[in-house]
């Protein structure tokens, strides 16, 4: 496969999943809302994401209903596309690899990476259940 043919598989893999995502979400909107709102909602899918997301607001759902964080990588992937930089783990410049790119098409670090993240954010969640402070936020008195 051709760069150019890859990169417009990549671009239409990633648009077929954030509209899979709106499906569900408008899904959601109709199972919240009910019938009385679906115009409303079609015209808004119709309009973009914003408007959406205004909607979702109106009507007192979250964001996090609506997989903003999800929809908002699979942007940054799409924009990394086309920059060029699709693939390359944002943390060490490495490829990532193309298994995990398969499983998480919007994925911007390497599994090495991801891995070092969510220790430190396991770690950082240890620290503030007990009450400890990191070591660079002591003063020196404290040493």
């Amino acid at each position: 496969m051709t760069s150019k043919k890859k990169k417009e598989a990549l671009k239409k893999m990633l648009l077929e999943k954030k509209l899979e995502i709106w499906n569900e979400v408008k899904h959601k909107l109709f199972q919240q809302l009910g019938s009385e709102y679906k115009s409303e909602i079609d015209a808004v899918l119709d309009e973009g994401d914003k408007a959406l997301s205004d909607l979702a607001a109106e009507t007192g759902l979250t964001l996090v209903d609506l997989r903003k964080d999800m929809l908002e990588k699979i942007d940054h992937a799409l924009a990394k596309l086309e920059e060029g930089t699709y693939g390359i783990c944002d943390d060490c410049g490495n490829e990532i690899n193309e298994q995990r790119l398969k499983a998480v098409p919007f994925a911007v670090y390497c599994v090495e990476c991801k891995q070092k993240r969510e220790d430190l954010e396991h770690i950082e969640r240890e620290r503030e259940r007990f009450g400890i402070t990191p070591p660079s936020e002591m003063g020196e008195e404290s040493l």
